[in-house]
């Protein structure tokens, strides 16, 4: 821990989820999966079918992003979290194959919330509107699965001392529903 951030080592495990809180302050090493719209409804398919997935699932954390090409001498473009609740109906089949952690902005619905404490799995929150900056966090990308997706295709990305907060908690806590309470007095 530093100064209340505390740094987790990727993959995360069932026991590290377990221990955080919504509100919790996190930097992330290590290893991460890109996927949004296309990536996920693709992968739900697939589990569906019962097919081979093109990336290992299991205690992966996946972040709600589409980089943009690098510059030159760059590793990534820019990479900021796209909103969150546009993979909620694909979210479920994706936790049940092991998927333990998310990266995005915005709030869940209450059926996300709900497949997070079922499967003990986190939702973590990066800053909107601040892509280039979590870029400099991304020390290498390279596409995993679905390059015809361009930006949306899946990507590994290796990241060190990438800022997250812990949106929503496998124990039912949530930043979202500490705001909505009204100020006491």
């Amino acid at each position: 821990m530093n100064n209340g951030i505390r740094t987790i080592a990727l993959p995360l495990t069932a026991g590290i989820v377990r221990s955080l809180r919504a509100g919790d302050q996190v930097m992330l090493d290590g290893e991460l999966l890109t996927a949004r719209d296309a990536a996920h409804k693709r992968l739900a398919e697939a589990l569906a079918r019962g097919e081979t997935l093109p990336v290992e699932l299991r205690g992966a954390t996946v972040y709600y992003t589409g980089p943009t090409p690098a510059r030159p001498g760059r590793v990534i473009g820019s990479a900021g979290p796209t909103t969150a609740g546009r993979m909620d109906a694909w979210t479920e089949p994706l936790l049940r194959a092991g998927v333990l952690g998310m990266i995005g902005k915005g709030a869940r619905s209450p059926a996300i919330a709900q497949a997070l404490v079922q499967h003990g799995a986190v939702y973590l929150a990066a800053a909107g509107g601040a892509g280039a900056y979590l870029a400099d966090r991304i020390t290498a990308c390279a596409v995993a699965a679905y390059p015809e997706l361009h930006s949306e295709a899946i990507h590994r990305l290796t990241v060190h001392q990438f800022p997250v907060i812990v949106a929503q908690d496998a124990h039912g806590g949530s930043i979202f529903a500490r705001a909505a309470r009204p100020a006491p007095g």
